[in-house]
């Protein structure tokens, strides 16, 4: 095991929505679960490694993870369902089902809701955003665009949502300036080839 919690610390500590890509294989994902335990306080998970030094304040802050992983996309209501499964899950956490109906309204009532009631900015967190993407690309060119206006309606949000927003961060194997679902959300930081990361 390499210790990366550093890089964790250093990443969760600043205000920037981010953006990593990386080929298959190559650790996004557990990333993104070690954000995740880290955002949720799990001191407990990171004893005896870098970030247990660094952080003297472990605050448990309201973590919104999609993970777009083990699906199959090939479906034409596939991505709706995966996001109607995680957002269903997070109104259900938060008290906040009520009769709106669009993804995007949601999506923005849940980090709004979840922000108040728990008095912590939330985390929003990534994984594999471009798996419908990928997976639709020789199948059908109408599903791949509504499959990319839906994640541009839904992640579109965040820019508006900013001061109930603590930390973002998307990966995928695809970068996000050739796949144009994220121009409504452009002050995101590709940090792929940082040299720091």
């Amino acid at each position: 095991y390499v210790d990366k919690t550093e890089f964790v610390y250093n990443l969760a500590h600043t205000k920037c929505p981010y953006f990593l890509s990386r080929p298959r294989r190559f650790g996004k994902s557990l990333l993104i679960s070690t954000l995740e335990a880290y955002f949720l306080g799990k001191k407990e998970l990171f004893k005896g490694l870098a970030i247990e030094k660094l952080e003297k304040d472990w605050f448990e802050y309201p973590v919104l993870k999609f993970d777009f992983n083990g699906q199959n996309y090939a479906e034409p209501e596939a991505l709706n369902r995966v996001i109607d499964f995680h957002l269903s899950k997070w109104e259900t956490i938060y008290d906040c089902a009520g009769s709106i109906q669009s993804l995007e309204l949601r999506f923005a009532t849940i980090i709004e809701t979840a922000c108040k009631k728990t008095g912590r900015r939330v985390v929003v967190l990534v994984d594999e955003y471009d798996k419908s993407l990928l997976e639709t690309m020789t199948l059908d060119s109408k599903m791949i665009e509504k499959n990319r206006a839906i994640f541009k309606g839904l992640f579109g949000q965040l820019k508006s949502m900013d001061a109930y927003i603590q930390f973002v961060l998307f990966t995928g194997v695809t970068k996000f300036s050739k796949v144009s679902i994220f121009s409504d959300l452009n002050q995101l930081t590709d940090i792929s080839m940082a040299d720091e990361y």
